[in-house]
């Protein structure tokens, strides 16, 4: 007799696998082509084109537009979320702020387009995703405020505004993203290396905690 249990589960997980996978490839392509024609100028079709699936397809995981708009604005932001997870536990601002810098700079080179998305929003006044600006973005700032409110009160840091310091740490680092094709203008035409990369990363740290006194 065949194991039935074992073979609906096997089956199960080759259905969850191909549903992870087509999310995936939906998603990068939305991030591309939201990211290169906005919102109003994005269609179904053209992401179907992108990520070369059926229209259908798309309609079964996203059955709108703004469905999967927000899904690739929640999964940016989600990865920054993770990013600041080096806040938590860090001793003080060189090891939290340094991570970040890090984890942030990296996100910028592996994520550019749905960071460009994120801004593009922003800049629009937000008309698809400001109830999440009222909610998960202000609940993490105040949250990321207090840790570094605390390292000032501790002495390790400048007394200066944490709010600021995230918002020139967001500028800073996002800004390898939002403004790829100037920095590739300023830099021969050509995307930045490798090395190049671990390069700016390192500038921005040092300057940032420099900045702030934490070294």
């Amino acid at each position: 007799m065949p194991d039935t249990a074992r073979i609906s589960r096997i089956r199960s997980g080759r259905r969850t696998d191909i549903r992870q996978q087509n999310e995936r490839l939906i998603l990068d392509a939305a991030e591309k082509v939201f990211a290169e024609a906005g919102f109003g100028g994005a269609t179904m079709q053209l992401i179907a084109d992108m990520a070369g699936l059926p229209k259908a397809n798309l309609h079964y995981y996203f059955p709108t537009k703004e469905d999967l708009y927000r899904r690739v604005v929640q999964n940016i932001f989600e990865i920054w979320l993770d990013a600041a997870s080096s806040f938590d536990d860090a001793a003080g601002p060189v090891e939290g702020i340094g991570a970040y810098v890090e984890a942030k700079m990296d996100i910028s080179r592996r994520h550019p387009h749905g960071s460009k998305v994120w801004a593009a929003e922003v800049m629009h006044g937000a008309p698809v995703i400001q109830d999440y600006l009222e909610t998960t973005l202000r609940d993490w700032t105040e949250g990321r405020m207090a840790v570094i409110q605390r390292w000032i009160d501790e002495g390790k840091m400048a007394p200066i505004d944490p709010r600021h310091l995230l918002y020139m740490l967001w500028a800073t680092t996002q800004h390898y993203a939002d403004f790829g094709h100037q920095i590739e203008t300023l830099n021969a035409g050509h995307p930045l290396s490798d090395r190049q990369w671990r390069e700016a990363t390192e500038s921005v740290k040092q300057i940032i905690l420099r900045g702030i006194g934490a070294i």
